[in-house]
């Protein structure tokens, strides 16, 4: 692989930005803020998993960036039982995306293989996230400087795995599909999306019990040197 690659092109959340553990301390400071009393883990146990399916949705231009941002937090709180009222939740929805970036913490080897990979290869983002909230979060983790460019839906006009953005990514970064990689958390919109638009990918699962046939597969990033 390392023979042809040029150009490699990497999903933020979950894959080097730990997207749950930086949500958690998020809402951690966001409830005690608006003193809210809900109980912050019995609420998480249904956030997670509504913040997948509402990006799941928005992904699929199912709903629409508005419903995304108020929605996931509406239903994670009527799920719970907690009585709150909607002006509230517009609130929580706002602080969220203000502190979300605030919080750095990054998949373990990271750094490293950042390090590792800048010396031999150009780096770049690809990302269905929102523009201002990714870039800060680029900058607070103190990653930014390794990418030359980052290509982000909103700019690209669709998401994540329509082969346009793949395209716009290509052409922002100058290279060609051939001698490019990309790696990423979702099988579907980072992997299947990459390999469907004729690009090269690796699927970073922290899970090693969960696996794809005839998919290059990590559960740690230090894994990506014995392909590169």
């Amino acid at each position: 692989m390392a023979a042809h690659v040029r150009d490699i092109f990497f999903d933020l959340d979950h894959t080097l930005w730990d997207f749950e553990k930086n949500s958690a301390l998020a809402f951690e400071t966001i409830f005690e803020q608006l003193e809210i009393e809900a109980d912050l883990e019995a609420f998480l146990k249904f956030y997670v998993p509504i913040n997948h399916e509402y990006w799941e949705k928005y992904r699929k231009d199912e709903i629409t960036h508005e419903e995304l941002r108020f929605g996931r937090f509406r239903k994670a709180f009527h799920l719970l039982g907690f009585e709150i009222s909607d002006e509230l939740v517009m609130r929580v929805s706002s602080e969220y995306i203000q502190c979300l970036p605030l919080n750095n913490h990054l998949f373990e080897g990271t750094i490293e293989v950042l390090d590792y990979l800048k010396a031999k290869y150009n780096l770049h983002i690809i990302t269905n996230g929102f523009h201002d909230v990714q870039s800060r979060k680029l900058e607070n983790a103190g990653i930014g400087h390794y990418f030359a460019t980052v290509t982000n839906s909103e700019k690209a006009g669709v998401k994540k795995p329509n082969p346009l953005i793949f395209e716009h990514a290509l052409s922002l970064a100058k290279t060609k599909k051939e001698q490019s990689l990309m790696i990423g958390d979702c099988i579907d919109a980072d992997v299947r999306g990459a390999l469907n638009c004729g690009i090269d990918a690796i699927l970073f699962c922290p899970d090693p019990e969960v696996s794809y046939e005839g998919i290059k597969q990590i559960s740690n990033l230090s894994e990506l040197k014995k392909y590169l």
